[in-house]
């Protein structure tokens, strides 16, 4: 199942490898939720792998982004120890670009940022079909 979430970037991260065959990198939306009355800002990190670590390249701490992603968890035991962890797997971005190019953020708008749907010049598309 797949997720979806709206915010703003506000940390990215190197890209880290695990090891000779895997690699992770991390970045942090801010999302900010208006609820009785009162802003409630949560940050939420996420992670990308393998060759989805360079979605995030091509676009800026301070930007309005939209981040697809799936749920994972994983049970990690060591020592006689049982430890869960949970990652949030970002698989695509797009950039919510403001309406006319500047100013207010216009969330029908939306500019994808991957190889998968993108229409700019420089996107590649690298599907097996």
């Amino acid at each position: 199942m797949s997720y979806e979430m709206t915010g703003t970037l506000i940390a990215k991260f190197d890209t880290v490898q695990r090891t000779e065959s895997f690699k992770t990198r991390e970045f942090v939306v801010e999302k900010s939720d208006e609820i009785n009355g009162r802003t409630i800002v949560n940050y939420v990190k996420f992670q990308s792998v393998q060759d989805k670590t360079a979605i995030i390249d091509r676009v800026n701490v301070g930007d309005s982004i939209k981040v697809y992603f799936n749920i994972k968890g994983t049970k990690w035991e060591k020592e006689g120890k049982t430890n869960y962890i949970t990652n949030l797997d970002a698989w695509r971005i797009e950039q919510l670009l403001p309406a006319g190019g500047k100013g207010k953020i216009d969330n029908d708008y939306l500019e994808p940022l991957d190889t998968f749907s993108s229409t700019a010049p420089d996107a590649v598309d690298d599907l097996p079909f």
